[in-house]
């Protein structure tokens, strides 16, 4: 069997084996695995009649449609590599993306066309439907696919960094490769399964749906977007699909165990549910668990810098609410270490930065040398050839079964009172009262307060009663405040950044 070297290889042995089958489909339409190479090739024809380059970024305004994820192939089959853009980002921000990214062109929708003329000064514009509506020559295309390697890149996706500046993150075909044939083989996947996407697709976290469905030959239901405010149409809409899996951001996940839908209508067909994005709360994994005791609950922890995910957990045994769920061991071909501030490995059960190294980790940051030298540095255990690990920023730590648990991001290690403090054991102790909807903890260091940002049917009287138990007097929160909602960011996380200017804002009038 000739080895794999470009994740196209995925749509066209599905179209040669499920010609017919449903690939994508949205509110408006459903692609077969066909249809969708079809335009994908029509699409990276006019593309490669546009432009002689291969290996260049192509932008292209992201939507929650299967056109959106034609286009992406599209520009596969011409040689380069795909940069999906948040049509809903600030135009801005869009502009100063764009600057650093230079791109070949930038392929818009009907729906996207006025953003994309607003931009047109920024680099040439293509309409999707113009390219979908080209012939396909398919020699030219072989041509241009055979000279990419499986070191370039796939796609570049822009994620915010800690200081507000977008970095672009480089993934090359062969980590994609790696990371899609574990997923399918430990999970189990195949054309059998029917999965209900929510991650938007310029958030990492989408690549897994995208890429299962086109290696197994599944079916993708992309969930209409209107559908994300009413839990209960939402939970019916993946009944009605008969959806077996849920590959989902750990924060969708909550939101439907917080709003009573499971209790109503507990989607039948669902065998597995593979969450990752933020921590999980065993609170409301215990919900879902009662309204759906059979189904396999995973959950995943990685950052976009390792291709979506470095290690796994599938969930096998009862976790009490206020018990922390690990992240679990390394997924195949990546080695993951806890490392201090020097990089050298921690004793058993000391926290450290979670480090990473293996096929999976990106190419570095586009168009940043300097950021990309500080986060993917040298293996310290190995100072005889290039070995290159990828410092997380995340503090972890190795638990008693030899399972990684999370702990907090770097900066969420605190001194309060003289002690060192985990913010992220604080919030999963708080996460464990029933009355508590979601929240997020960060530290005034010029105060020396720890702050309890929350939405619940909770006083802080009450939170301090509940969590008595948990922790020691000295982690408790010293200021709460109570919102109706907490602000999320593009990807779908709480906002903490935002939070974090709201107080201080506050705090300093």
């Amino acid at each position: 069997m000739a080895m794999q070297k470009n994740v196209l290889e995925y749509l066209q042995s599905s179209a040669a084996r499920f010609p017919d089958k449903p690939a994508f489909s949205d509110e408006h339409e459903t692609l077969t695995f066909s249809a969708m190479n079809s335009r994908a090739q029509a699409l990276g024809t006019h593309i490669a009649s546009r432009a002689q380059s291969i290996n260049r970024p192509i932008a292209v305004l992201s939507e929650r449609t299967a056109s959106t994820l034609a286009a992406f192939m599209g520009v596969l089959y011409s040689g380069n590599y795909y940069v999906p853009i948040d049509s809903q980002m600030p135009v801005e921000r869009i502009r100063g993306i764009l600057a650093r990214l230079d791109p070949l062109l930038l392929i818009y929708s009907d729906d996207t066309r006025t953003l994309a003329e607003t931009l047109s000064d920024c680099c040439p514009t293509l309409s999707a439907a113009e390219g979908f509506a080209a012939t396909p020559d398919t020699a030219l295309l072989d041509a241009r696919v055979a000279k990419v390697l499986d070191i370039d890149p796939v796609y570049v996706i822009f994620t915010s960094g800690s200081t507000g500046e977008p970095k672009g993150i480089v993934i090359p075909h062969r980590a994609v490769i790696d990371f899609t044939e574990w997923m399918a083989d430990t999970f189990g996947f195949s054309d059998q399964d029917i999965m209900a996407n929510q991650a938007p697709f310029y958030f990492d976290l989408s690549v897994k749906d995208i890429y299962v469905t086109l290696k197994c030959g599944a079916t993708t239901h992309i969930i209409p977007k209107k559908l994300f405010m009413f839990p209960l149409p939402m939970l019916k809409f993946i009944d009605e699909k008969r959806v077996t899996s849920l590959i989902w951001a750990t924060a969708a996940f909550h939101m439907l165990a917080n709003s009573g839908g499971l209790e109503k209508c507990a989607p039948k067909s669902i065998n597995k549910v593979v969450l990752g994005g933020e921590a999980m709360y065993a609170k409301q994994l215990n919900i879902w668990r009662r309204a759906l005791p059979d189904v396999c609950y995973v959950n995943l922890y990685g950052p976009t810098e390792v291709t979506v995910d470095c290690t796994y957990y599938i969930i096998d045994r009862e976790y009490a609410d206020h018990e922390m769920i690990p992240i679990g061991i390394a997924c195949e071909n990546k080695e993951v270490m806890l490392l201090d501030d020097e990089l050298r490995p921690v004793p058993p059960g000391e926290p450290g930065e979670i480090c990473v190294r293996g096929a999976g980790l990106a190419r570095g940051y586009y168009g940043d040398p300097e950021k990309t030298a500080a986060a993917f540095v040298q293996n310290p255990a190995n100072p005889w050839y290039p070995d290159v690990i990828y410092r997380t920023g995340d503090m972890g730590v190795l638990n008693a079964d030899g399972l990684f648990v999370f702990l907090t991001r770097r900066d969420g290690q605190i001194k309060h009172m003289g002690y060192r403090i985990e913010l992220g054991e604080i919030e999963t102790a708080l996460s464990a009262l029933p009355q508590m909807r979601e929240l997020a903890c960060f530290f005034d260091d010029g105060r020396d307060k720890i702050i309890c940002t929350y939405a619940g049917e909770v006083d802080p009287d009450g939170i301090i009663c509940g969590i008595r138990d948990f922790l020691p007097k000295y982690m408790y929160p010293n200021i709460f405040r109570r919102m109706e909602t907490l602000p999320r960011n593009a990807n779908g996380k709480i906002d903490r950044v935002k939070l974090k200017e709201e107080y201080f804002n506050e705090a300093d009038h």
